[in-house]
């Protein structure tokens, strides 16, 4: 069985082993593979049997180019860069890694969280600069600084990462409402499922972490963000897309919104014109909640159980019906 990686790098840059997927057949790891070059993807998967790709598009061409391909394995829990209706024309079935991150991207979002409210990194910049040491009182603070006790957190996504950063919004003192799809007993276990108006309306802190569907595409936008708190705080460690990113920097500009954290955006790498990079009170991070070593384990254990149950004759996680 040959299994190709395509972009493997981000997986795995050396601090973890391949060798649960090579157990199941010979193995071909490529660091990178052109994201806009379909030729490089389909000379890769050129008599390949299984497909393994993180954010590298696997198009109809390169599908209907690479016709030994029986099976496509996602690196992660998004899979719109398979054209899954492609594959399953082909009878390709196509399974992500669907709950992997669930404590360190939560875990990251409060992280964000926290950074705006006390800007730890900045002042620690500035007492190695010298400040502290010319200062004539014994304390000082740059920004304004933040307690979350008894303010309202609104989680727009209430799955398994919207309420496991509920719980540790409750356990810092925060109120948490939900706005979801569908709602379920946990979720009401956790706080109190609202309208998406209302959400807008009362939070002091909204979170994104719902998936990018064509419903939820923009979902922040300008007209949106005129229904929030003036001074609202807006994460987002889900989906770049999410967010009309001229609409948010405008609003940061304006101080309608007080202070934003991203970790996702609409082109990754980020474009050296993306509007946020001018905006007023913008945190960025360079899409990384997802990454320590433990959920990037269990990418790859995921991934090697997805593809053992494949030769199994028993797909799982499948995507495309």
């Amino acid at each position: 069985m040959k299994i190709v990686i395509l972009d493997g790098y981000t997986e795995n840059p050396g601090d973890l082993s391949w060798a649960p997927l090579e157990a199941l057949g010979e193995v071909t790891v490529y660091d990178r593979t052109s994201l806009t070059d379909e030729a490089e993807a389909i000379e890769r998967l050129r008599g390949a049997d299984i497909a393994v790709t993180n954010k590298t598009p696997i198009s109809r061409r390169v599908l209907e180019s690479c016709p030994s391909v029986r099976y496509i394995a996602v690196l992660a829990t998004g899979y719109n860069i398979v054209d899954c209706a492609a594959a399953r024309e082909r009878g390709i079935p196509v399974s992500n890694v669907p709950t992997y991150g669930t404590d360190a991207v939560a875990q990251f979002a409060i992280a964000m969280l926290l950074e705006i409210c006390h800007h730890v990194a900045h002042h620690s910049e500035t007492v190695h600069q010298g400040k502290w040491s010319g200062c004539p009182d014994w304390c000082y603070w740059d920004y304004p600084l933040i307690e979350l006790r008894g303010k309202i957190m609104g989680i727009i996504g209430f799955g398994r990462i919207g309420r496991r950063t509920g719980e540790i919004a409750r356990a810092l003192g925060m109120e948490v409402l939900a706005y979801d799809r569908s709602e379920s007993e946990a979720g009401r276990a956790i706080g109190r499922y609202v309208p998406l108006e209302e959400l807008l309306a009362v939070s002091d802190v909204i979170a994104l972490h719902c998936p990018l569907f064509p419903e939820t595409e923009g979902i922040i936008n300008q007209e949106t963000i005129a229904k929030m708190k003036d001074g609202v705080i807006l994460l987002n460690n889900s989906r770049g897309p999410l967010v009309v990113e001229q609409d948010l920097a405008d609003a940061l500009s304006s101080g309608k919104v007080y202070a934003a954290a991203v970790d996702v955006v609409s082109t990754e790498p980020i474009r050296p014109d993306n509007p946020l990079l001018q905006a007023k009170n913008c945190l960025i991070t360079p899409h990384i909640s997802w990454a320590p070593p433990e959920s990037r384990r269990r990418i790859m254990d995921c991934t090697a159980e997805n593809i053992r149950a494949f030769l199994a004759g028993a797909p799982v996680n499948v995507v495309n019906g």
